[in-house]
């Protein structure tokens, strides 16, 4: 029996990864590091701790983690006030849950990229709990952003489905214990195994439903 719904961020509700990867891309070209191809895919799911981290000590930036995250993040809350690339079907998938359960949101942007996009969106009544992977222990494939995200909305990790749309995300949503519906990234897809994890997979959010979301929770 679904409890609650755990909701992620990028790439489902928000179409940002490609900001996050043009904006990461731009800030190590532009400050001496090299780039390249599986960059982005490489650090879908970390926490700001970590793929600050992987800038450093994979890209080459000699600059502090902290300082890399902090000029990063500037970036991207400047491109989302100008234009917050909410994903469409979003905001009408997002109500639709919450008439029925109580939501929670876990995600791997910054605290303040979480609080910026529920503002500007106008979702930010609709979610009791919300989670960055910076405030646990590891980010997505781990499972504690989920773990502290269902903890937090008083609910057991089992009684909880999660929407994702990353390899990474489904994988540390299953590794939580909760049901997984997934709606693959177009932009960077999640990987085969990723997706037999997933209880249920559909092609966009217009499809994402309460009776959808109890279907996937049932025992395989």
């Amino acid at each position: 029996m679904v409890e609650a719904v755990i909701f992620d961020l990028d790439g489902l509700l928000v179409d940002s990864e490609q900001v996050w990867d043009d904006e990461r891309q731009q800030f190590v070209l532009d400050s001496g590091g090299t780039w390249h191809p599986g960059a982005q895919r490489d650090m879908m799911g970390m926490s700001s701790n970590e793929w600050s981290r992987y800038v450093r000590e994979r890209l080459g930036v000699d600059q502090t983690p902290e300082r890399i995250n902090d000029q990063i993040v500037e970036r991207v809350i400047r491109s989302y006030r100008n234009r917050l690339p909410l994903l469409p079907g979003a905001r009408e998938a997002v109500h639709r849950l919450a008439g029925r359960w109580p939501l929670g949101l876990a995600s791997s942007s910054n605290r303040e990229v979480i609080d910026l996009v529920l503002e500007v969106s106008g979702l930010e009544p609709c979610f009791a709990a919300t989670v960055s992977s910076e405030e646990v222990g590891a980010g997505k494939p781990a499972p504690d952003v989920y773990l502290e995200t269902a903890r937090m909305l008083g609910v057991e990790p089992g009684s909880c489905a999660a929407i994702e749309d990353s390899h990474n995300g489904i994988r540390s949503a299953r590794a939580a214990g909760m049901a997984v519906v997934a709606i693959p990234n177009r932009e960077f897809p999640p990987d085969a195994g990723a997706l037999e994890l997933a209880d249920s997979v559909i092609e966009s959010l217009d499809e994402l439903t309460p009776e959808l979301v109890e279907s996937a929770a049932q025992p395989r």
